[in-house]
């Protein structure tokens, strides 16, 4: 009898210590919040938009992209993950906008500008530098993923991107650096990019790579608060 009630207290130990050192991942910012808490947005690319959480490209022979892994290694006990599934065919600066009101609520509750990212991948980068752009007064941090191709088109010149920048890009890949975007975006705080090499194309950021992953939540919780 003894042995079973240490057996239990032991895995109830265990299991507090579990859940102390667990992650929190969100679909939208939380209703109640501390000052000191720290938020990390995820825009997914654009194949993932409607039902399916793991789609596969046949077209590119990228395979599959695998949302909700990427999900799990993007989250830290430091920081609380908000990556929701966005519907099909939404509206890139309608989708940003929400995404402002999002961050501008979390800093009206007492949350620091600064203790707030953005990261995106594609299609998800093109929505988290157009919010950037809105926030502009606000400085939080951007992490572009694969996003410069249309980033750097010519009818979307105007955008801009403040607070900390990190640029991540797959060399085999056409979407290449956001050197353009850096040099347009004059009153970022600081600006850094980092360019892979796994021959994968866009289809090296449907999967939870260390090539890319292990930087960008390095950067990350290296810039909260700065």
């Amino acid at each position: 009898m003894m042995k079973l009630s240490m057996i239990a207290v032991i895995c109830l130990a265990a299991l507090t210590s579990f859940s102390s050192w667990s992650t929190t991942i969100l679909d939208a910012p939380p209703e109640s919040v501390s000052t000191s808490d720290k938020f990390v947005f995820y825009a997914h690319g654009y194949i993932v938009e409607g039902k399916d959480p793991k789609p596969i490209n046949t077209k590119n022979g990228w395979g599959v992209y695998d949302f909700p892994a990427i999900k799990q290694a993007l989250s830290d006990k430091s920081y609380t993950l908000i990556a929701h599934h966005r519907e099909k065919n939404t509206d890139p600066f309608a989708y940003a906008y929400e995404l402002n009101k999002q961050v501008r609520s979390l800093v009206e509750k007492g949350v620091s500008a600064r203790n707030i990212t953005l990261i995106g991948f594609s299609r998800g980068s093109f929505i988290s530098a157009i919010a950037s752009d809105k926030l502009s007064d606000l400085e939080i941090n951007t992490v572009i993923l694969a996003g410069c191709g249309g980033l750097t088109a010519s009818k979307h010149t105007d955008i801009k991107v403040f607070g900390h920048v990190l640029s991540v890009y797959e060399q085999s890949d056409e979407a290449q650096s956001c050197a353009a975007l850096h040099k347009r975006s004059t009153q970022t705080r600081s600006f850094n990019e980092i360019v892979i090499n796994t021959g994968l194309e866009h289809g090296a950021f449907y999967k939870p790579m260390n090539e890319w992953v292990t930087p960008v939540k390095a950067w990350v919780k290296a810039h909260m608060g700065r």
